[in-house]
């Protein structure tokens, strides 16, 4: 009963999360006629989140505050600021409160894997538990895709404050997770989490850290420009065929532990980082006519791209911290990826495509500083390589750098 309850919570979680996030780079471009580099911002919003909230508010969860009283706050407050965000036009407006969406936000992603491996017997059967967070970004994607095409719509950011506030009435009813280090005496040391960054001290664990971050800017470009690269190339339904993607993270996330405990984090890394170059050369090579089975490859590469990475760096960031400091440690992981290697992204990718955008030679700089300037199309081709080379220059420094000191499902290190 207790893994059904944290398996509805990873599916709300991320249904929040997949309503919006996929498609705001089509409603942004299309509709509002903001620039590259403004919906690259747009999307460095989770990473601002990311970087001044999960860390600080892991400590909270550790030391003071019940974990699921905490995600009632932070959803509640969250569903507001989105309803707000849904009613901008301009980028001056838009992009603060979306920023303020995210410090909400984004500490729910360290809080809620935190809490559900405080309830499991085994820190290795948490795929089974996060694959319902992927079958809600699958729901978000069909709805919002395939149901009410609403790719460049305001809809789906107004399905998501819905969701928050259901959300945040649902937290209520988690198990009880109470912080983990609230009988030790307080300390300046504590508070500003010092004992996480006590973990980087060990060498494999800073290698899998840097990794973690280096790898992060290349992925921008997908979580960024996907959904506006398959819409501008004429692909029917885009954020509906980008949940194949998901249906294949589900099935390589049932096998993850199994995968994990026989391979280890290394291989699990590095095949998720191929995976990620292959990814992106697929795209560089598609089209939506001849080239669409490349195009359906990088989508459905994206089960070992998050799984391995992502997940898999999850459980051995959760092995490697043990109890006392879970919450924490799953936030600075979290700062790591989805806040400094995502915000660093989120520059890279907004220029390099800027760099590559062709645009009506009419349209003078005035009128692009209007966001009158319509956006022809782009050299996807010359962008996608990019990413994809930066992926493999990182594979290949990671193997040849990275030594866990354990096989990941050993147990802890």
């Amino acid at each position: 009963m207790t893994q059904l309850r944290l398996a509805l919570m990873m599916f709300l979680e991320y249904f929040i999360w997949g309503v919006w996030f996929v498609t705001m780079g089509t409603y942004l471009g299309q509709t509002l006629h903001f620039t590259d580099s403004q919906i690259g911002l747009a999307y460095g919003a989770t990473a601002i989140g990311a970087l001044l909230s999960p860390f600080f508010i892991g400590i909270v969860a550790d030391r003071w505050f019940a974990s699921e009283k905490l995600l009632a706050a932070l959803y509640f407050i969250g569903a507001g600021l989105m309803w707000a965000v849904s009613k901008q036009t301009a980028f001056a407006t838009f992009y603060p409160l979306l920023i303020l969406y995210a410090l909400c936000y984004m500490p729910t992603l360290s809080l809620t894997n935190s809490l559900a491996f405080h309830h499991l017997k085994d820190s290795s059967s948490f795929p089974y538990v996060r694959v319902l967070g992927t079958l809600g970004w699958i729901a978000a994607g069909i709805l919002v895709g395939k149901s009410l095409h609403a790719d460049a719509l305001v809809l789906p950011l107004q399905i998501s404050a819905g969701a928050s506030l259901c959300m945040a009435a649902y937290a209520l009813f988690l198990p009880h997770t109470p912080p983990q280090a609230a009988k030790a005496p307080f300390s300046l040391r504590d508070a500003l989490g010092l004992d996480a960054l006590q973990l980087l001290k060990e060498s494999d664990f800073l290698i899998f850290v840097l990794g973690s971050f280096l790898l992060c800017i290349p992925l921008q470009f997908y979580y960024t420009f996907a959904n506006p690269f398959l819409n501008e190339i004429k692909v029917p339904e885009a954020a509906f065929i980008q949940t194949f993607g998901q249906v294949s993270e589900v099935a390589f996330m049932l096998l993850l532990a199994f995968l994990l405990r026989k391979f280890g984090i290394k291989v699990i890394m590095l095949v998720g980082m191929l995976a990620w170059a292959l990814r992106y050369f697929a795209f560089a090579n598609g089209n939506a006519v001849s080239g669409m089975w490349l195009i359906y490859a990088g989508i459905l590469l994206h089960g070992v791209c998050y799984d391995f990475f992502f997940v898999g760096g999850q459980v051995y960031t959760d092995q490697r911290a043990g109890e006392k400091i879970r919450a924490a440690a799953q936030g600075l992981i979290n700062f790591v990826t989805n806040g400094l290697g995502y915000f660093v992204g989120a520059f890279v990718s907004g220029a390099i495509v800027n760099r590559y955008a062709i645009r009506d030679p009419s349209c003078s700089d005035a009128a692009s500083a209007l966001h009158a300037c319509v956006r022809v199309s782009h050299d996807w081709q010359a962008i996608w390589v990019i990413p994809a080379s930066a992926a493999l220059g990182i594979l290949l420094l990671f193997g040849l750098v990275f030594r866990p000191v354990k096989k990941l499902g050993a147990g802890a290190a």
